[in-house]
């Protein structure tokens, strides 16, 4: 496909801003939206016997942001989530704040929404194969920054971190990577855009 025929808007380009003004207060309101919407999906956390790091719907929505609102949106989003956590907003899973062992997932699920924005601004959030691919490669810059995190944090090997915060999530993975790559290739179906 060559650089011309690339998708340029994600989701949130298609709603109206008739001015440069309001295009920046849809955007402020769309970060602050994304932010809110990942702390609440943290609060839907159930613990994993054994693991600090429960099962919890903020990934998912973290990266549903990402594809949503693009990378800079989608960062800021994520940014403005973690900064809130660290001044002790206590939205992270189960009411939690501050930088503890499962800290390093939120850092991964910010730069995560920012990689997975750019693919969808690429069209990778158009069909079924390429969704996959792009909440495959979220997920991976999680676990990537998450596990080796957890590692040090909990003062073990890199094997027993991934034993502990990887293996327990990935089937739970799959089915949240299943439910976008129904979600996002349908809501771009209903609006119309396929880009």
């Amino acid at each position: 496909m060559s650089t011309a025929a690339l998708p340029r808007t994600v989701l949130a380009d298609l709603l109206p801003a008739a001015t440069a003004s309001r295009a920046r207060v849809r955007d402020a309101a769309l970060v602050v939206g994304g932010a809110a919407l990942t702390g609440l999906a943290a609060q839907i956390a159930v613990p994993v016997p054994g693991s600090p790091v429960p099962v919890t719907g903020q990934t998912f929505v973290a990266l549903l942001v990402g594809a949503s609102l693009g990378a800079g949106r989608g960062l800021l989003s994520l940014a403005l989530y973690a900064l809130a956590g660290l001044a002790g907003l206590p939205w992270f899973a189960a009411a939690t704040s501050g930088a503890g062992p499962t800290f390093g997932y939120i850092v991964g699920m910010l730069l995560a929404a920012g990689l997975v924005g750019a693919l969808a601004r690429r069209g990778g959030d158009r069909g079924v194969l390429r969704t996959a691919a792009t909440m495959a490669a979220g997920t991976a810059v999680i676990y990537g920054v998450g596990v080796p995190y957890l590692a040090l944090s909990m003062h073990t090997s890199l094997g027993q971190a991934a034993a502990l915060g990887l293996v327990p999530f990935l089937i739970g993975d799959a089915l949240k990577a299943a439910l976008a790559m129904g979600a996002l290739p349908t809501a771009w179906k209903l609006a119309g855009r396929r880009g």
